[in-house]
C-alpha cells in the first residue's frame, strides 16, 4: 500500500522524463518507418520491375509494420506514465497541504497517517484542559454524519470501516476537529493515489510485446486491447475533448494544445481526434490510419459476419492507402459503428478551393464492395475536377447507417428504404462534417459541394432543411434520385440555379412511384423473377413529376437544372442486372457526359455543362 511518505516525496517530474524517453522512441520508429515507405519501398515500387525488387519491397514493408509496431506501443507507454504522472499532481498536492496544515498546528503525523493532537481547551467544572488524542483518517466507509465524535477516553472513532459502538457527544477538544480534518484529507489523498497508481500499473503491465519480430493480424488484435486499456486508464484525457463543442471551438481546442499534448491524444484517442468535425484534415488521416491498424486488430479477433465483413472492407481501404495512389488519399473518418463509417477524400480538403462530399445510398455498408466501388466514384470525380481547377478534391462520406435491402422479394416493402428515418439520423452528422471542413478550409471563401446518390440524396436533402441547411455548400448535385423530401430546387437552401441533377432514363430509382401511385398499382416495381434477376412493372412513376420522395427532380416542377447522363442500360433486358444505369453516374468510362458533369460543378464551372431537358 502507498504510504503517506512515498506519496509527498515521489518526483512526478521523474515519471515525466520516463514518458519523454519513450516518446522519443515513438518517434524515431515513425520517422524511420516514414523514411522507408517514402525513400525505400516506394522508391523501389516506382522505378524497379524485377522479381527481386518485388521481394525487396515485401521484405521492406514487413519492416515497416515492426516500426509501425514499435511507435505505436511505445507511444502508449508513453501516453500511460504521463497520465499516471498527471493524475497524481493533485492527490500530491491534497497531501502536501494536509501535511503543512499539520506542521503548522504543530501535529505529529503518523506513520499510518493518523494525526496526534495535544490537550486542548477547559472543562467548565474542573478548569482542566480536555485530553490529546490521535484522529484516524476516514477511509471513505464510515458515514460522514460519525465525523467529530468521540467515546469517553478522549480517542477519536475515526478507525477504518468501524463506527460508533457507543453513544458518542462531540469531542469538547478545540484541536479535534481540526485533527480529524487533517487526518481524513491525508487518507483521501492517498485513497485517490492508490487508486490512480492500480489503474496504471495493470495497463504498464499489459503493455509488453510478444516474442519474436513477427508483426502480424494477431499482434495488432494485441495493440487494439492495449489501446483500449490505456483509454479507459487514462480518463483525464477524454473528459477534455470538445465532443459538445463547435467546430470552431474545436478547431481552436486543436490549436491551443501543446504539441506534447497533441501526441498524447494522438496515441491514446486516435478514434475519437480522426472522427471530430473540426480537426484539420491532415491530424484526421494520421489519426484514421493509426485507428485503422486498431480496428483491423480488432476485427480479426471477432468471427460473427458482421465484423468480417466490416474487415474485408478496411483491409480494402488499407490497402489503397498503401498504395499511394494520385490524388494523394485522406482518410477522415473510420469506424465499426452501425453499419460501419469511412469517410475518404482524394485530395487535400483543407487546402483545395474546390471540396465535394458525396453521400452514397441504398446497400451501401462498410464492406469490400464499397472501399472498391464507393471510393472509386470519388476517386474519378476527383480526377475530373483537377481537370478543370486542380485545386480540387472529392469526399466519399460515409458517416450514416445507409438503409439495407432485408432481403424481401418486393423492394417496396423493405420498410427502411421506403423511410425517411435514416436520411433524417444522418442529416446532422453529414452538416457537422461539412461544418468542419469549411472551418479547416485554408481559403477564405471555398467552393463546397454536396452530392447525394440514390437514398443518399433523401440524406442530403434531408441535411438541408436542417437549422442553417448545410453549412458552405454552394452547390448541391442530386443523381439517381428517388426524391429528395422537398419539391422544389428553391427549398434546398442554395438556389435552385445551385441545384443540379442526372437522372438516366433507365435508371429505375430515378422512376420510383409515389407512395399514391404504389398504394393503387397494379403492377410491381421490383420483383424477383424465377431465375432471381428483378423485372420492372406498372407501378413506375405515372408521368405526373411525382416519386417516393416527392417531386421528381428531373422535372420541370422541381425546378433545379438537369445536366445530360447517358441513358444507361435497360434493367435486366440488357444482361446487366436490374439497376446497372443507376450505378454509372460517377464513371467516365461507362458514362464520360455525366462524370464530365458532375465534374463541372465540382470544379466551379457549372456555367458549361450540357444540360438536358426536363421530364
Amino acid at each position: 500500500m502507498l504510504t503517506w511518505r512515498q506519496l509527498r516525496d515521489l518526483k512526478l517530474s521523474e515519471l515525466d522524463n520516463a514518458g519523454d524517453s519513450w516518446g522519443s522512441v515513438s518517434h524515431r520508429a515513425d520517422s524511420a518507418r516514414s523514411h522507408m515507405e517514402a525513400q525505400m519501398s516506394g522508391a523501389l515500387t516506382k522505378t524497379q520491375e524485377s522479381e527481386s525488387a518485388t521481394s525487396a519491397v515485401r521484405r521492406l514493408k514487413r519492416l515497416e509494420q515492426n516500426y509501425h509496431y514499435i511507435q505505436t506501443e511505445t507511444g502508449l507507454i508513453r501516453s500511460t506514465l504521463h497520465g499516471l504522472s498527471q493524475e497524481l499532481r493533485a492527490p500530491q498536492r491534497k497531501l502536501r497541504e494536509a501535511l503543512d496544515d499539520a506542521a503548522g498546528a504543530a501535529y505529529t503525523v503518523n506513520g499510518d497517517g493518523s494525526i496526534a493532537y495535544p490537550a486542548g481547551g477547559e472543562g467548565p467544572a474542573t478548569g482542566e484542559k480536555h485530553p490529546g488524542g490521535t484522529a484516524v483518517g476516514n477511509n471513505g466507509l464510515l458515514a460522514p454524519s460519525n465525523r467529530g465524535m468521540y467515546a469517553p477516553g478522549g480517542k477519536g472513532l475515526h478507525q477504518p470501516g468501524v463506527g460508533p459502538s457507543t453513544p458518542a457527544l462531540i469531542n469538547p477538544n478545540p484541536h479535534q476537529a481540526k485533527a480529524q480534518d487533517i487526518a481524513d484529507r491525508i487518507a483521501g489523498a492517498l485513497r485517490e493515489a492508490q487508486e490512480i497508481d492500480d489503474r496504471y500499473s495493470s495497463v504498464l503491465h499489459k503493455l509488453k510485446a510478444a516474442p519474436g519480430l513477427t508483426v502480424d493480424t494477431k499482434t495488432w488484435t494485441d495493440a487494439a486491447a492495449d489501446a483500449d486499456a490505456v483509454r479507459a486508464a487514462a480518463k483525464y484525457l477524454s473528459e477534455d475533448i470538445p465532443h459538445d463543442k463547435s467546430v470552431a471551438e474545436r478547431k481552436q481546442w486543436w490549436e491551443n494544445l501543446t504539441p506534447e499534448q497533441r501526441e498524447e491524444y494522438m496515441a491514446v484517442y486516435p478514434d475519437e481526434i480522426g472522427n471530430l468535425d473540426g480537426i484539420p484534415s491532415d491530424v484526421r488521416d494520421t489519426a484514421n490510419r493509426e485507428n485503422l491498424q486498431l480496428l483491423i486488430g480488432k476485427l480479426e479477433g471477432q468471427n460473427d459476419d458482421k465484423s468480417q465483413t466490416q474487415l474485408a472492407g478496411l483491409k480494402e481501404i488499407d490497402r489503397q492507402l498503401k498504395a499511394g495512389n494520385q490524388p494523394p488519399i485522406f482518410l477522415l473518418g473510420v469506424g465499426d459503428e452501425g453499419n460501419g463509417r469511412a469517410i475518404v477524400s482524394y485530395g487535400n480538403p483543407d487546402t483545395a478551393k474546390n471540396v465535394s462530399a458525396y453521400v452514397p445510398g441504398l446497400g451501401t455498408a462498410l464492406d469490400e464492395d464499397f472501399a472498391k466501388n464507393d471510393l472509386k466514384r470519388a476517386r474519378d470525380t476527383a480526377i475530373g475536377a483537377q481537370g478543370y481547377d486542380p485545386s480540387s478534391a472529392s469526399i466519399v462520406w460515409l458517416g450514416y447507417d445507409a438503409p439495407q435491402l432485408s432481403g424481401n422479394d418486393n423492394f417496396l416493402d423493405n420498410a427502411a428504404v421506403m423511410s425517411s428515418e435514416r436520411a433524417e439520423k444522418g442529416a446532422p452528422a453529414y452538416n457537422s462534417f461539412m461544418n468542419g471542413l469549411n472551418a479547416t478550409n485554408s481559403n477564405e471563401d471555398p467552393h463546397l459541394t454536396a452530392i447525394g446518390h440514390s437514398y443518399g440524396s433523401r440524406t442530403v436533402g434531408a441535411a438541408t432543411q436542417e437549422p442553417g441547411g448545410i453549412p458552405g455548400a454552394d452547390d448541391i448535385v442530386l443523381l439517381g434520385s428517388p426524391g429528395v423530401g422537398v419539391d422544389r430546387a428553391e427549398n434546398l437552401g442554395v438556389g435552385k440555379e445551385h441545384v443540379f441533377v442526372g437522372a438516366a432514363d433507365n435508371d429505375p430509382v430515378s422512376h420510383l412511384p409515389s407512395k399514391t401511385e404504389a398504394a393503387v398499382g397494379t403492377g410491381v416495381f421490383f420483383a424477383r423473377g424465377p431465375s432471381g434477376s428483378y423485372i420492372l412493372g406498372d407501378m413506375a412513376d405515372q408521368g405526373n413529376d411525382d416519386l417516393w420522395f416527392g417531386k421528381d427532380p428531373a422535372s420541370e416542377a422541381f425546378g433545379a437544372r438537369r445536366f445530360a447522363v447517358d441513358d444507361g442500360p435497360r434493367p435486366i433486358v440488357d444482361g446487366q442486372g436490374p439497376t446497372p444505369a443507376h450505378s454509372n453516374y460517377f464513371n467516365p468510362e461507362k458514362d464520360q457526359v455525366s462524370a464530365d458533369n458532375v465534374a463541372r460543378v465540382v470544379s466551379g464551372n457549372s456555367s458549361e455543362i450540357k444540360v438536358e431537358r426536363y421530364r
